[in-house]
């Protein structure tokens, strides 16, 4: 696995990603906190792996400005707010739900601001990627994220859409619906930019 990692690295540096690779969700978390300078604004998209490594606490600790939607008690108002603000952070954290051995990020995104700020906006984005998601081409990355991601995430987040009741995607057109928006960065123009940090661990859906 640490060979796939390493041909994975290369293949993102190839297409102007800045790559590190780390042992476990303890490196990461400190890795990515090296990386965001004291006073930053940071904006956050929606992560089980930046979640799970302690990151998220970290940062709401941490000396930052933080635009965190997923603050207990916040209305629907200020949550989509927090959301805009984060398109225009000086860092945006997150994960992604696939990345290919040709060194593409593939997303799927219900509201779009996560695949947003991936795309432009934020002056630097971290990425934070288990093992697991690492897939042959674009095309096992949307086959991951239907038979995998979009499930578990809608399970996770208590909406009522088909595939929550058998864990298949019915390609359906339900309200909370949360795969709206299919984004793949096949290369940035700016390079380093975005900094992918690949984890030797599963992690996240």
């Amino acid at each position: 696995m640490r060979e796939k990692l390493e041909r994975v690295a290369e293949a993102l540096r190839k297409n102007n990603f800045d790559v590190h690779i780390v042992s476990n969700g303890n490196e990461a978390r400190e890795l990515a906190l090296s990386l965001i300078p004291e006073g930053a604004t940071v904006g956050f998209g929606g992560s089980v792996t930046v979640q799970e490594i302690g990151l998220l606490d970290a940062l709401r600790e941490g000396k930052y400005r933080l635009f965190d939607q997923y603050e207990a008690g916040i209305s629907r108002e200020e949550n989509i707010r927090r959301r805009r603000q984060g398109l225009t952070a000086d860092f945006f954290v997150t994960g992604s739900n696939a990345v290919t051995e040709n060194g593409e990020l593939v997303n799927i995104d219900g509201f779009g601001n996560r695949v947003a700020a991936l795309a432009f906006g934020p002056a630097r984005v971290l990425v934070l990627v288990g093992r697991n998601k690492i897939v042959k081409n674009i095309e096992m990355g949307f086959k991951r994220i239907y038979e995998v991601v979009a499930p578990k995430n809608a399970k996770r987040f208590g909406v009522d859409t088909p595939c929550v009741k058998d864990g298949k995607c019915h390609d359906c057109n339900h309200p909370q619906r949360i795969c709206n928006i299919h984004s793949v960065i096949a290369r940035q123009m700016e390079k380093g930019r975005i900094s992918v940090i690949l984890i030797d661990a599963d992690l996240g859906f």
